[in-house]
């Protein structure tokens, strides 16, 4: 039973369904999670299940996107204009920059976020991470970081250009609806909608939006594939077939 933090207010709970999980384990799990309030979802046994697995594929590009020139208010202010509460960078500052942080500060920092750690950089904890935050936590873009940002990006020689808002949706969300079809085609999720669920009760994904596969289903596919394609991403071969 995989909860989400915060476990007391939180609503989703992923169910996960071993290969040698008995019929009565997985409906007695789906059982709890009703009675104490949560919505379940049952999810196959894969890396970071259905929410986190398809969240890995909107980070990293994201990232990505600040090598190429995006800051962290271009690319969060697409999320929250989206409906999203937050963007990645505002969740990465939520959450601690420091979590999984090796601490090593003799090493040299692999991405921005080992960078802003080493500089002390470690979210609204200390009132400082991709953004400057003040007593209550009301945030503001930071000199520091961007300064910080973007000698990460010289010294990885990374050219600077101008980044569309389009092209932030293209290549952070396109690629979590690529991922959905993925999970579907492995069997590790039942139906899309099960999908739309994770990321509605745990991600905060706009109920009015549907989820990312109904949302996928809108956009249309044939774009979505074509988008996808153009940016270097491989295609889920039940995505590609919708689109034809």
């Amino acid at each position: 039973m995989h909860f989400f933090s915060p476990a007391n207010v939180m609503k989703l709970l992923e169910v996960v369904r071993g290969e040698k999980t008995a019929d009565d384990v997985l409906a007695t799990a789906m059982a709890i999670g009703k009675k104490i309030g949560k919505v379940a979802v049952v999810a196959g046994v894969c890396d970071g299940f259905i929410g986190n697995r398809m969240l890995s594929k909107r980070q990293q590009p994201a990232n990505e996107l600040l090598m190429e020139g995006a800051t962290p208010q271009q690319i969060d202010n697409v999320f929250t204009e989206f409906g999203f509460p937050m963007g990645p960078f505002q969740m990465a500052d939520l959450a601690g920059m420091d979590i999984g942080w090796h601490r090593d500060t003799s090493k040299e920092p692999t991405n921005v976020r080992e960078a802003m750690c080493l500089a002390g950089r470690f979210g609204q904890k200390n009132g400082k991470g991709f953004y400057d935050y003040d007593e209550k936590r009301n945030r503001t873009p930071s000199p520091e970081a961007l300064a910080i940002i973007e000698d990460f990006r010289s010294k990885s020689n990374r050219a600077k250009r101008e980044i569309s808002d389009q092209e932030i949706i293209e290549r952070c969300l396109y690629p979590m609806v690529n991922e959905g079809y993925l999970i579907l085609e492995e069997e590790k999720a039942q139906r899309a909608s099960d999908i739309d669920v994770v990321w509605i009760y745990g991600y905060g994904w706009p109920v009015y939006r549907g989820g990312p596969m109904f949302w996928g289903d809108l956009e249309g596919p044939a774009k979505i594939v074509e988008a996808l394609e153009r940016h270097g991403v491989t295609v889920a071969d039940s995505l590609k077939a919708k689109a034809n």
